[in-house]
Parts: structure tokens; sequence; C-alpha cells
């Protein structure tokens, strides 16, 4: 198993801190597609969605892939796999913990 670094996690909760990038990773879940079809429900220029994507490509979580004048993306939710086995892991310590909390309050802890 390779080891998701704290660098890797923090370009995928990066990339998904914004609205744009969320809206266009929910696309890439339906199928690939083009640059220009992920530009048309956003009122931003080409280039401003092609940095939104060089963002989600960074984190791991799209791929580019250029046919002819076009360029073709596609998701990759590996990352996303990663960064929820992160959020699990985060959510069973912190409820063990309140639950500890909540016993030594209520007088049934050591």
């Amino acid at each position: 198993m390779v080891r998701q670094t704290r660098a890797d996690l923090d370009k995928v909760f990066t990339a998904l801190a914004d609205p744009t990038r969320r809206a266009i990773l929910a696309r890439l879940a339906q199928g690939d597609a083009y640059v220009t079809e992920l530009s048309e429900p956003h009122d931003m220029s080409f280039a401003a969605v092609s940095r939104h994507i060089q963002v989600l490509e960074t984190a791991g979580l799209a791929r580019r892939t250029k046919e002819g004048r076009k360029i073709r993306c596609r998701f990759n939710p590996s990352p996303l796999n990663k960064a929820e086995d992160w959020i699990t892991r985060q959510k069973r310590f912190w409820e063990c913990t309140l639950d500890r909390l909540g016993d030594i309050l209520k007088g049934d802890g050591a």
C-alpha cells in the first residue's frame, strides 16, 4: 500500500476547497469531458477553467489528454478514497475521545 503523505492530502483538500473545482469534479464523475464543455456552466474564461483543472490534476483528481486541438479531462477518484480514509480515522479518534470524556464527566471513567 502506498502511504499518503501530508502534502498529498493537502493538495486534495485544497482542490476540494473551491466550489468551481467541486462542480468540475461532479461533472467529470459523470464521464470524460473536454475543457470547453467544463467551462460552459461557469462564467469564466477557458484559461481560468484550465487553471482550476491544473489544481485538480496536481492533486491527482483529474487527468488531461490532448486530442488534436482539444483537451479531454478524466476523473480519478483514488485521491478521494485516500482522503475519505483519513477523515474516517479522524472521526473515529474524536468519537472515541469524546466518549471517554463523557464517561469521565459522568463519573464512569477512571
